[in-house]
């Protein structure tokens, strides 16, 4: 089946170019209660977001692809896979991001999951990102380093998360995603953010421990081009009226 045309890539590129910042909210559909969905999806189009992120580290929930229908049917906004494994591919979303764990070096999550999913994306239309994916410690241990088994990069070490995000761009990533992970005491530093965003061409997708508006404004002052939105929104659907 042919590739479906690099529209959303493209988007995320202008908007940096114009000096736009996106806002992506996360949906865990482990997360999701279905009698809550219609009141949820009330609030995403109230909301100022601009994209809506799909996934988690361990989906076990059957839901998503209900859910990612629902997202469909009822917003205008582009709908992304955020894996955590294979297993976590719907043809009905609009793209996927195409994850290696930079960070780590448990090589199920910088190649081995990704040779899995060649095979399936090949045969849907999903507009495939290649993004290199960053854990920054961020004060606790979060779901993606338990379940990926790897260590976070310092928090302190600017050059070393510099240098990764570095050859994430070299390696031919579309973007580069800063995560404290979900749930996170602390945000990614924002002194870090601003460093990378001056040191590489593509765009910064930062998330993980935002919990509040001024959160969101301070990710994209540092540099941040895409807010990830998840725990906070869950917790309260009304963030956006506060």
């Amino acid at each position: 089946m042919e590739q479906k045309l690099l529209v959303i890539h493209q988007q995320i590129l202008e908007a940096k170019k114009n000096g736009q910042k996106l806002l992506a909210i996360l949906l865990d559909p482990d997360k999701i209660v279905l009698e809550n969905l219609d009141h949820l999806l009330l609030k995403i189009k109230e909301s100022p977001a601009t994209h809506i992120f799909v996934g988690g580290s361990i989906v076990q929930s059957t839901i998503l692809e209900h859910l990612i229908a629902q997202l469909k049917q009822n917003t205008n906004l582009p709908v992304i896979i955020f894996p955590g494994d294979p297993s976590q591919i719907s043809p009905q979303a609009d793209a996927i991001l195409f994850l290696s764990l930079l960070s780590g070096r448990n090589p199920d999550y910088l190649i081995e999951y990704q040779v899995q999913a060649a095979p399936i994306l090949k045969k849907t239309n999903l507009e495939v990102i290649s993004t290199g994916y960053i854990l920054i410690e961020s004060g606790n241990e979060t779901a993606v380093a338990r379940v990926s088994k790897t260590e976070p990069l310092n928090r302190e070490n600017f050059n070393l998360a510099l240098a990764t995000a570095q050859a994430g761009e070299m390696l031919g990533n579309k973007l580069i995603y800063l995560e404290a992970g979900s749930g996170a005491k602390q945000t990614v530093p924002l002194e870090m953010i601003t460093l990378i965003a001056q040191n590489i061409e593509i765009p910064i997708i930062v998330g993980g421990g935002i919990v509040d508006l001024q959160g969101i404004k301070m990710a994209y002052n540092a540099g941040a081009d895409l807010v990830v939105i998840g725990t906070a929104f869950e917790n309260d659907s009304y963030f956006f009226e506060s």
